[in-house]
């Protein structure tokens, strides 16, 4: 047994009543997992605390799912953290999340190195505080060699301002004549996405089990598997990942094809 391996099995000992490590095969596992963190003001309401509190959880099970993504060998983890509608939210909670941003990536360093994962970021930064913006520049340039695994954090990200982006992109260049309008393809569009250097999401998640994606990923999550869990993002841990991913195993893509049925 190498010293992955040992990792893995210490990480996930201590298995629940319906789940454990043998419940997943770990040679067909989603080599992309997206998900959509939610619950954390549900989570605070619930335990009678501020919102803010519930967002300071949710950091927690965060740190646990890349740590179980990066036990497990998933290639590309990625999260909606912050969206274009999230500045309709009250200016405190704004400040504070934006404050939690730049705290949290500086005391997630130290594991990024550790475990040699690379930070990405989809969304206009341009929008965010001088502070927060700056810490996530240190982010991506202390990470930029890693290669283990692939944080990929939405922040001012909205799916169909990201989509109109690209067009525009395009249309310049037809406009000034490097590109004529029958070479747009699929891939050439999907080249102009912030995700042009990761795959698709295979399985995405949604915790407190709303049923809509919230202007997230359109085009991206063409054929990803969903699973949606009533677990909410603070109570989300490493047992909540494996029962997504043994969902995700259960099912038969087909990418619309027909089905073996």
């Amino acid at each position: 047994m190498d010293a992955r391996e040992e990792k893995l099995l210490a990480f996930f000992h201590d298995s629940q009543p319906d789940i454990s490590l043998a419940d997943v095969d770990l040679a067909r596992l989603p080599s992309h997992i997206s998900i959509i963190m939610d619950g954390n003001g549900r989570w605070a309401k619930q335990r009678g605390l501020d919102r803010s509190q519930g967002h300071v959880a949710g950091v927690d099970s965060l740190r646990e799912t890349i740590t179980a993504c990066v036990r497990l060998g998933v290639d590309v983890l990625s999260a909606y953290a912050f969206s274009t509608e999230n500045w309709k939210r009250p200016q405190r909670e704004v400040d504070l999340l934006m404050d939690l941003f730049a705290k949290t990536l500086v005391a997630e360093l130290p594991l990024f190195h550790q475990e040699h994962v690379r930070l990405e970021l989809w969304g206009d930064l341009s929008a965010l505080p001088a502070k927060t913006y700056a810490t996530f520049c240190r982010g991506l340039d202390e990470t930029a060699e890693y290669s283990t695994m692939t944080l990929a954090l939405a922040v001012n990200y909205g799916s169909r301002a990201e989509i109109v982006r690209a067009s525009r992109h395009l249309a310049r260049e037809v406009a000034r004549g490097h590109l004529e309008p029958g070479d747009i393809t699929e891939e050439l569009f999907a080249s102009h996405l912030y995700t042009a250097d990761v795959p698709d999401p295979e399985l995405l998640i949604r915790t407190s089990g709303e049923l809509r994606l919230s202007n997230y990923l359109l085009w991206q999550l063409a054929y990803s598997e969903f699973y949606v869990t009533d677990t909410l993002w603070p109570d989300f841990d490493r047992w909540e990942l494996l029962r997504a991913i043994r969902a995700y195993q259960s099912r038969e893509r087909r990418f619309g094809g027909v089905g073996r049925g």
